[in-house]
Parts: structure tokens; C-alpha cells; sequence
């Protein structure tokens, strides 16, 4: 016997309700590095080096994020020679960032002030002159 066999289903709703596949999406959105990836490959497919380079993160976490976005299904690539080109593998993507631009629009610095999740202005800034 697996211990996988004694296992109960995870539930498909987090413990607010909210889907859980709706949850993990946007958990992979939230990551900066996953963003900017998925950012630059919705201008074109690209090589590792290329994300290497654009994005200045190191080789293995350009990497292990493309990993990731390949298993949730964002992702795929295409062999070329000895070259792997990554690409978005969902046009929907593209609406779903479209949106959000459009949303943070419509929110001014509501979001990016946020305490939470937003950045944090400076002491200095804060500070009336």
C-alpha cells in the first residue's frame, strides 16, 4: 500500500470558499519573477539566456520559474537545435493581464499603497513639507 492510497482528495475550494485552482493562479501571478517572465513572453517567445538577460535574475531561478509556469499549463516551448524558445501557452493570458493593467488603472495608487500587499512609501515621503 502508497501512502498516496490513504490520502483524502484535496478540496476544490480554499478554506475562504474561493476556488482553489483560482487561488494557485494567481498565487503564480503574485511571484515578481513569475510575472516579469510571464510579462516578457507575452511580447514573444524566448531562450533562457534571453530571460537571463532582460529580467537579470540568475540562469537556475529563470529556470525553476519556467519550470513552474510549465507545470501549471501557462507555459510551453519548442525545440529548436539545442535551443528551447518558451512561449505562452494560453492566449488567455494576454486578456488576463490586459485586465489587470486596465484595473490598476482604474484604481490609481489605491493598490500599490495597500498596506498589505502594496509597497510601503518611505518615512520621508509620508512626510508633509
Amino acid at each position: 500500500m502508497t501512502m498516496n492510497s490513504t490520502r483524502t482528495p484535496s478540496p476544490a475550494t480554499a478554506s475562504c470558499g474561493a476556488p482553489s485552482a483560482a487561488v494557485a493562479l494567481f498565487r503564480s501571478l503574485g511571484e515578481p519573477a513569475r510575472l516579469a517572465i510571464l510579462l516578457r513572453l507575452a511580447e514573444g517567445e524566448a531562450r533562457v539566456t534571453d530571460l537571463v538577460k532582460a529580467l537579470r535574475l540568475a540562469q537556475s531561478t529563470v529556470s525553476a520559474h519556467l519550470a513552474c509556469l510549465r507545470e501549471c499549463g501557462l507555459i510551453d516551448s519548442r525545440a529548436e537545435g539545442r535551443a528551447s524558445f518558451y512561449f505562452l501557452a494560453r492566449p488567455e493570458l494576454l486578456d488576463l493581464l490586459a485586465s489587470a493593467e486596465q484595473l490598476l488603472a482604474a484604481t490609481g495608487k489605491a493598490v500599490d499603497l495597500c498596506p498589505t500587499y502594496g509597497t510601503h512609501p518611505t518615512t520621508e515621503e509620508n512626510t508633509p513639507r
